[in-house]
């Protein structure tokens, strides 16, 4: 662990044990403002989903993916930034490190979203941008700066959603109540 980071290179795990569902994989809970990497056949998790937004990068190649659980779209709106987690423009480098030491080429990684939903929508003044959409929008710019492109989102609206990102393969399947379950 560098010293510099305020957060471990790998972040305490809420691991659901093997055999999750039957299927022998290695399920890891993503709680708020938190991040994993994984590799192999890890299933990452988050949920509750609303304004947040959840950044996934993958390399096809490894087998290698993480996810981020971000809060806030800039580090400009807290006075405590020590968290690189909370934010995009810190936890996309983040994830690249973490992904690099797992063997993953950053060349390669691509990127999912979800989430981002305006969750209160009646509550705020019309045509103010919402909490979820800056988030969203945050997220892509971190993307854009570190040249990962993104390959499907499933963001907006609503309704909050939960993640469950296959790492070995790449795909995410999401829920929301009321909502048949969208594979991204």
């Amino acid at each position: 662990m560098s010293s510099e980071l305020s957060v471990p290179l790998v972040p305490p795990l809420l691991a659901r044990g093997e055999g999750v569902r039957g299927r022998g994989l290695k399920e890891i809970v993503v709680t708020v403002a938190d991040w994993a990497a994984e590799r192999g056949d890890g299933v990452l998790v988050t949920l509750g989903l609303g304004s947040c937004v959840a950044i996934m990068l993958h390399d096809p190649d490894s087998g290698a993916g993480a996810l981020a659980h971000v809060l806030l779209p800039s580090t400009s709106l807290t006075r405590d930034t020590s968290n690189r987690a909370k934010f995009p423009e810190t936890a996309v480098p983040l994830m690249i490190e973490r992904l690099t030491a797992l063997g993953a080429d950053p060349r390669r990684l691509c990127a999912k979203l979800a989430g981002g939903a305006s969750m209160f929508s009646q509550l705020v003044t019309p045509g103010t941008i919402q909490m979820g959409e800056r988030n969203v929008l945050a997220a892509r710019t971190a993307l854009r700066r570190a040249a990962i492109p993104i390959v499907r989102e499933a963001v907006g609206g609503e309704l909050g959603r939960s993640i469950r990102f296959h790492v070995k393969d790449g795909r995410v399947e999401i829920r929301s109540v009321g909502a048949d379950v969208l594979v991204i």
